[in-house]
């Protein structure tokens, strides 16, 4: 049941990290590309922007890709928790931790899945298990 649980763990967050990737890079799932990704980078004081916006949606699409599969997953988890990171860093933190204020709780819960899943492995459940 473990290995059902890590799955189901793995492919939300992966598949919805891909999307966020998608968004940023392809204007996809309500998204707007990368030149609207990079102009709202640019206005928060992240430059430049565009070579940002390419490297935050590679990220979540290649780490949520990653993730969703259970390859590579510290490497995966890596790319998560770095993105998360910036995005504490660099917009959530000022509101503080709740969500509702435009905090950074839901970064850090993912933070807290990206390295849980590094640190106890992927489950059986795999491409190549």
């Amino acid at each position: 049941m473990a290995d059902i649980g890590l799955l189901i763990i793995r492919l939300i967050v992966g598949l919805t990290f891909m999307g966020h990737g998608a968004q940023k890079l392809f204007g996809w799932f309500g998204g707007h590309g990368l030149k609207g990704t990079a102009g709202w980078l640019e206005s928060i004081g992240i430059r430049p922007g565009l070579l940002m916006a390419v490297l935050a949606g590679l990220g979540e699409l290649i780490g949520g890709a990653l993730f969703a599969s259970g390859i590579l997953m510290t490497f995966a988890s890596f790319l998560i928790v770095v993105t998360m990171l910036v995005g504490i860093f660099m917009v959530h933190g000022k509101n503080g931790y709740w969500a509702t204020q435009g905090g950074f709780e839901y970064n850090l819960v993912l933070i807290a899945v990206a390295i849980g899943l590094a640190l106890t492995g992927p489950g059986s459940y795999i491409p190549w298990g």
